[in-house]
């Protein structure tokens, strides 16, 4: 069993830079995939980034995000309005982006940018 937990989530403004944090524990987490989700209100979960041998980042994300995995984080910088959503840790022993597939979630931490 995996435990994880969120940090880092708040109020930025558009431009702005939050780092949210993961701490994962109850199983070696070196083997499985940790990925990060997002969902906005109204809107379905989505896929933000992932990282096991490599790492992979949703388009939109791209150039602005970076995932780690020393005490998984998401280094989040030139935040938009339309990052705003609650953002999810996630694990997987599979190697998948697809929500359905990660066995494991954190509760969640709000993300809100303004403009």
């Amino acid at each position: 069993q995996v435990q994880l937990v969120e940090s880092g989530g708040g109020l930025v403004q558009a431009g702005g830079s939050l780092r949210l944090s993961c701490v994962a524990s109850g199983r070696t987490f070196s083997n499985l995939v940790m990925g990060w989700f997002r969902q906005a209100p109204g809107k379905e979960r989505e896929f933000v980034a992932a990282i096991s041998w490599s790492t992979s980042y949703a388009d939109s994300v791209k150039g602005r995000f970076t995932i780690a995995k020393n005490t998984v984080y998401l280094q989040m910088n030139s935040l938009k309005p339309e990052d705003t959503a609650v953002y999810y840790c996630a694990a997987t022993p599979l190697v998948t982006l697809t929500p359905i597939d990660y066995d494991y979630w954190g509760q969640g931490t709000q993300v809100t940018v303004s403009s």
